[in-house]
This record gives C-alpha cells, sequence and structure tokens, in this order.
C-alpha cells in the first residue's frame, strides 16, 4: 500500500477507491448526463428560504463540491444546497418535492457508491453544519451531520476523550455512524453506533424531530445501522470515553513468502491480545517506499498487522511480544503518538479521487482454507494499491445485545473483511474489480453470508441489503421505514423498502 512519511508517518496505508465501466455495470455516471433545467424564479425562491447557499452548475463552486471520495463517481445534481441549519433541510426537502428531484444527502461524500450525490437531483449538503460542542463532565457531545471524523476527534480530545468511530478522518461522521461504525476503539468501546445518545433528524414530510431511547425510540433503534434511509440527521448525540492523549501503535510486515504462516500467526494472536489492544489487518499489501523500509524490499507484496495500545508502553510491548517466534518479519515500526494521529495515519494514501470498488464479507475465522484463498488469490491483483483491509470483531461489539441496534451482521467473533480495489488507472480498476469479484464468490462459503457492512457496499445490491440485516431486522426496518418515510424519498443508500400499508 502507498504510505506516506514514517512518523506522522504511519499515514498512508488506506482503502479506498475505484470505478469505471466494469463487467457491464457504469461505475462512472457521465459528466454529459442531462441536468434538469430549473426556471430562475423557483431558483431565487428557494435561496430566499433558506440561510445557507444554492449551487448550480454555473456556480464557481459547483464541481467542487459534487465530488466524492470515489474518482469513478462523476454525478451532476440538478442543485446543490449547502444547509447551515435544519430549518435550510426542511426548505431544501420542500423544493425538491415540489420540482419533483430526487434527493440525496451528503455529509463527508466517502461512500463507495457514491450515494451522497445524485445525477439530476437535489443534494441535501450538510458539510456546512460541522460544529462540535463537548462536555467534559457529562462525557458527551453534539456534533452536526456533515461534520468529519477529524472535526470531531479535534473537540473531544481537548479533553482527552474520543468517540469510537473510523480509521480515514476526513470520512464523514453522519455516513459512518448510520451504517454501523467500526475502527480503531470498536474492540474497547463497541461500534459508533453503540454510542449514540440521540439525533435530531429532519424527516422526509420535514418535520423536526428528536431521537432517542426515550424519544421515537423506534426511529432511533433503525438509525443505529439502518443508513441514511429514514431522514437527514443534522445532529448527533455521543457518548464519550476517556482516550489518549498519547496511544502507542506497532506496524508488523511480512513478505509474501511466508504469507500462509503470517497469517497463521495472526490467527493465533489477535484474539489473545490483552485489553487495552486492537488491531486493523492489511491483508495483500505491497511494502511502502518509506525510509524505514529497505530499498530492496518496497514494493514487496505481502501482510501487515497494525496493532494500537490504548494502555502503558509496556503493556503495548508486552502485546507485540506475542508475535514473537512467529516467521521473520521484513520490516516493523513502533511508536507512541496522539490518538488524532492515530486517527488521520492511513488518511494519506485515500485521497479524493482515487478509483474505488468493495465488497465486504463477515469471516467468522481465518481457516486454514480462508488463508490458502487469499494468499492465491492475493498475488494476481494488478494493482499495487488493491488489498483487504479487515477489521476484528469481538471484546466490547460482542457484548451488545443483537436486538439492541439496527447494525445487521452477528454480534459474534470475527474478522469484517472489505475486498478493496483501489487505483488512479482505470484499467487497473476493471481488472482488480474483477479480481475483487471472483475472490468474494470463493470467500462466501466461509463467510456468514452474502451481507456484510452496508458500508463496503460499491454496488447496493437489493439481496444483499436484506441478507446484511437479516429477515427479522430488514422487516423490523421496512415497518419504520413506512412510518417516517412511506414514499421512499431517501432511498439513495443501502435502501430499506418500506412495508406494504
Amino acid at each position: 500500500m502507498l504510505w506516506q512519511d514514517p512518523l506522522p508517518g504511519l499515514r498512508g496505508l488506506s482503502y479506498c477507491g475505484t470505478g469505471a465501466s466494469v463487467a457491464g455495470v457504469s461505475l462512472v455516471c457521465s459528466a454529459e448526463a442531462v441536468v434538469t433545467q430549473l426556471t430562475d424564479h423557483a431558483v431565487r425562491s428557494l435561496k430566499g428560504r433558506i440561510r445557507g447557499d444554492v449551487l448550480g452548475p454555473e456556480h464557481p463552486e459547483y464541481d467542487a463540491a459534487r465530488s466524492v471520495a470515489n474518482g469513478a463517481i462523476d454525478h451532476r445534481p440538478s442543485l446543490l444546497v449547502r444547509c447551515v441549519e435544519p430549518a435550510d433541510v426542511v426548505a431544501a426537502l420542500s423544493f425538491a418535492r415540489d420540482e419533483h428531484l430526487e434527493v440525496s444527502v451528503r455529509g463527508g461524500g466517502h461512500n463507495p457508491a457514491g450515494a451522497a450525490v445524485c445525477p439530476d437531483g437535489l443534494v441535501v449538503d450538510l458539510t456546512a453544519m460541522h460544529a462540535v460542542t463537548v462536555d467534559p463532565e457529562a462525557r458527551t457531545a453534539r456534533c452536526g451531520g456533515g461534520a468529519t471524523l477529524a472535526q470531531l476527534d479535534a473537540a473531544t480530545q481537548a479533553h482527552g476523550l474520543a468517540v469510537p468511530s473510523g480509521t480515514i478522518s476526513h470520512t464523514g461522521v453522519g455516513g459512518l455512524t448510520l451504517g454501523g461504525g467500526m475502527g480503531w476503539l470498536t474492540r474497547q468501546h463497541g461500534l459508533t453506533v453503540d454510542n449514540l445518545l440521540g439525533a435530531e433528524v429532519v424527516l422526509a414530510n420535514g418535520t423536526l424531530v428528536h431521537a432517542s431511547a426515550e424519544e421515537n425510540p423506534d426511529l432511533f433503534w433503525a438509525l443505529r445501522g439502518g443508513g441514511g434511509n429514514f431522514g437527514v440527521v443534522t445532529a448527533f448525540d455521543f457518548g464519550l470515553q476517556a482516550v489518549g492523549p498519547e496511544v502507542h501503535v506497532g506496524v508488523f510486515f511480512w513478505d509474501m513468502s511466508v504469507g500462509r504462516e503470517a497469517l497463521v500467526l495472526i490467527r493465533e494472536v489477535v484474539p489473545a491480545l490483552p485489553p487495552g489492544h486492537s488491531v486493523l489487518v492489511g491483508i495483500g499489501l505491497n511494502a511502502p517506499t518509506e525510509p524505514f523500509v529497505r530499498v530492496e524490499d518496497r514494493g514487496k507484496l505481502g501482510h501487515a498487522l497494525i496493532i494500537g495500545g490504548f494502555g502503558s508502553a509496556e503493556e503495548h510491548a508486552a502485546a507485540a511480544a506475542l508475535l514473537d517466534g512467529g516467521p521473520p518479519r521484513l520490516f516493523e515500526m513502533r511508536t507512541p503518538l496522539p490518538y488524532t494521529h492515530l486517527q488521520s495515519m492511513l488518511d494519506d494514501s485515500s485521497p479524493y479521487g482515487i478509483l474505488d470498488y468493495e465488497k465486504g464479507l463477515l469471516i467468522p475465522e481465518l481457516s486454514d482454507d480462508v488463508i490458502a484463498l487469499l494468499n492465491e488469490y492475493l498475488r494476481r491483483k494488478t494493482s499495487p494499491l488493491t488489498f483487504c483491509p479487515t477489521f476484528r470483531l469481538d471484546g466490547a461489539f460482542t457484548e451488545v445485545d443483537e436486538d439492541a441496534t439496527a447494525y445487521g451482521s452477528p454480534r459474534e467473533p470475527g474478522y469484517m473483511m472489505a475486498l478493496t480495489a483501489l487505483t488512479f488507472d482505470p484499467e487497473e480498476l476493471v481488472a482488480d474489480t474483477a479480481w475483487v469479484r471472483a475472490l468474494w464468490t470463493e470467500l462466501l462459503p466461509h463467510a456468514v453470508g452474502p451481507g456484510g457492512y452496508v458500508n463496503f457496499m460499491t454496488e447496493i445490491e437489493e439481496d444483499r441489503v436484506r441478507a446484511s440485516y437479516g429477515p427479522e431486522k430488514y422487516q423490523r426496518l421496512a415497518r419504520i421505514k413506512s412510518k417516517y418515510d412511506p414514499e421512499n424519498v431517501f432511498h439513495r443508500n443501502a435502501n430499506v423498502t418500506p412495508a406494504a400499508a
């Protein structure tokens, strides 16, 4: 994978990217697509009803505002409404209804399917609604629906607190949270949705409501994993955990010549890590071209294990020592660093514009058969950026009741694996998209099922959405959908179809 600087510099390991026309499925929407022509009178009327800004194709910021993280997506909406308060969202939805425009909601723009920006429709752009307020005594925070993880982390770390979230700091809080939210603190404190206390939501009919355990509890349940199906979340209320300010990180890399032995070691060590440690497994990475890697080893294919430690240096050293006696490592790096640096460590290799295609699976264990498949297929990938970022799910994640949230995958120990094609070359994207699909098919018999994690879907397929939630949760979500969005206004997501009346 592409890493950038050495210490600030564990930066660069990442997963994101792809697009183009692949196997008959167009992942790139042409910029030449027809954009609905709205009358000047209608647009002026909307501008007079909101405090924010309205961006049409003639606006100098239009192209930047419509871009998303996945460079394969090139949607041209009719309007982007840059909201600054919930009333702007209400006005935007009313306008879309009057003008018969499709609606999408933009937070960070990281959804790999490009769901944030609809072609020939209206984008409710929340990026200006990014304020974060923290109550350190109550250990709570409220953040706007357009905040990024970096903005949330900066505000909470000023008090030595954090919301368990993702691993790329320019990800939007909204999309990550509504799909579940997993990252460095999942093992210690659960998913992001497990730390959500409430939300302020504008419904499809323009009503502003609050959802929590006490108010609209059915909506609150659905928001915690059910995606953006139920409304526009203009504010999130989180419980905070004591984290940092300094944490410890170890990066360990094995060459593919010992790939089987390395994954067997990871299989043995990761579930046995002591409390206060979490991991990201980089399966099928290419060694970075960085000073801490010998020149002759740069670019070599292998597997990486990143161990994050949230206790003392001695505890982290003891955890890393569990790897001793295994196959020889090509290189390693260990260092203390601020928690905010851990949260942004992977940023530089996932810039906006990289081409991205991904499919995810929940793998209960790294069995011998799974390891053999991975090592066989990883030698066939085309792009050096393509790999399989994998989260270990156990600890606090498994302590939450299955039915407590709408998050779909089982609350059992396992590995959430994203098969991710990443490249800046459209031809490599075509090749590695086919590679992802083939590997996903081969791994499916070893997975919990075809669903996975709704945040890891470039192609949003109805059968996989249903499988991700399972029949009972999907039916429950469909009933709640019929109550809060019966016309399915919010369908540009891992969509749940409203239940029939």
